[in-house]
């Protein structure tokens, strides 16, 4: 995707508004003939900046409808070019007409999320905040909107310029040492270095943390329940959906494939993944369906481990190597109502007592699921910004490659350093859109709505 110069690219037209019928609909033009087209549509002269009442009419010069143009004058528009907006009823069939006598005039129809795209190509944007209009757009609920709205403000964008200005001064010091090749890196400002170099370190982990609860907040929580087989896993899932989702019986293996479930708790949305138990032996099918369980949990951010609250430790044991990578992990006995009530109560902090098939402890369930989501505190969301999978997977990167340029400051292999360096600042670079593929845009921008 090469940026066309503003004066060459096609103009482009859109239904702006939601489908279906409302009070008012919006069809957007941008480009450099929005205004000539507006004015034809509109049958008058557009002044910038100004609410004009105004009627549209078709080629024939009958009326289409009657409402509000808008003219925003580049650069002083969303997109950085002539921006015209056509504020008509919200009918389907008024819309339509309207965006198809645009298209008559010259207009073209916009790509999804082309306009986003071109504010982008104008700098009106950068790459983090475009994806911030398209999540402010998809959330679910009021704090998932705060926080879309705080990633368009650029407060995420400003933390990782921050950190990349903080990342070349430093890269800067190493390449200038590498001149100085036959000196020791202390006689060159090795310590004051080695401080800012542990400072940047420290500022990208919190960064990472934050990243990481922007994405939980955007996407959700993919959370694998696990655990050995009759632990009680499907009862579990069927409880928190509220429906009965998973087949349950007595028979160990019941479930041999994953089953997938979103739901939404206190606020948080959660993709329950219920999975086969995990134990020695069983059948191909169980088998497959056990490694299945495996590859999720290799995906999740939480392991919802269920045991068998009548011997859990011998359960405990069949899950502790499969969810050793995973983030963060709730351990549930199960089947509580069939313990003594002092045994129940016993348990430690990390530990949870419940009953999928009483409800019991399904209240403590979920003010921890919503802890996980959160973050810690009551706090936490507060300051939020939404993140994608793929900045935090770009602050992983750079956080490698720093860890990398440490060893190598420590070794005084400078110039390993800083190319490893080098690496963490392309990274971070990504995420704005400092540093970009061309295919990397197409695909971000191919899933916004179109007219946005």
């Amino acid at each position: 995707m090469t940026a066309t110069p503003p004066s060459d690219r096609d103009t482009i037209a859109a239904i702006a508004t939601a489908p279906g019928a409302g009070g008012v609909g919006i069809v957007r033009l941008s480009g450099p003939r929005a205004r000539a087209i507006g004015e034809a549509v509109a049958a008058r002269r557009l002044r910038p900046r100004h609410a004009h009442h105004v009627r549209f009419v078709d080629a024939s010069g009958e009326a289409i409808d009657d409402g509000i143009a808008l003219y925003f004058a580049a650069p002083a528009s969303y997109t950085g070019e002539d921006v015209v907006e056509l504020q008509a009823h919200g009918s389907p069939a008024v819309l339509q007409a309207l965006a198809a006598r645009c298209g008559a005039l010259g207009a073209r129809r916009a790509r999804p999320g082309e306009f986003s795209e071109r504010a982008f190509l104008e700098g009106r944007l950068d790459l983090a905040q475009a994806e911030a209009v398209a999540d402010l757009i998809a959330a679910a609920d009021e704090r998932a909107a705060r926080a879309a709205r705080r990633a368009l403000d650029g407060e995420f964008s400003r933390r990782v310029d921050a950190l990349a200005d903080e990342l070349l001064a430093v890269r800067v010091h190493v390449e200038a040492a590498i001149d100085f090749a036959d000196e020791p890196l202390d006689t060159l400002g090795g310590a004051a270095l080695r401080r800012r170099f542990a400072s940047l370190s420290a500022d990208l982990d919190a960064l990472l943390a934050a990243a990481e609860r922007g994405r939980r907040l955007r996407d959700g929580l993919h959370a694998v329940i696990v655990g050995p087989p009759n632990a009680g896993k499907s009862s579990l899932l069927n409880a928190l959906a509220g429906s009965e989702r998973a087949i349950v019986t007595d028979i160990a293996g019941t479930t041999r494939d994953l089953l997938h479930e979103t739901i939404r708790s206190d606020g948080v949305e959660l993709t329950l993944v219920d999975t086969a138990g995990l134990r020695e032996g069983g059948d191909a099918i169980e088998r497959e369906g056990m490694r299945r369980a495996r590859d999720e949990l290799a995906r999740a951010d939480l392991a919802i481990v269920v045991l068998d609250a009548r011997d859990p430790e011998s359960g405990r044991a069949a899950v502790a190597d499969a969810i050793a990578g995973v983030p963060a992990r709730l351990w549930l006995h199960n089947k509580a109502d069939l313990l003594e009530p002092a045994a129940a109560a016993a348990l430690d902090d990390d530990r949870i007592a419940l009953s999928a098939r009483t409800g019991q402890g399904l209240d403590a369930l979920h003010v921890q699921l919503r802890r996980l989501a959160q973050g810690e505190g009551a706090d936490a969301s507060e300051g939020a910004f939404t993140a994608r999978a793929r900045h935090v997977e770009a602050l992983r990167r750079a956080q490698a490659e720093l860890a990398d340029a440490g060893v190598q400051l420590e070794r005084e292999v400078l110039d390993l350093a800083a190319e490893s360096l080098r690496q963490a600042h392309d990274a971070l670079g990504e995420i704005t859109g400092r540093v970009r593929a061309d295919d990397l845009l197409g695909h971000i921008f191919s899933s916004f709505c179109i007219g946005k």
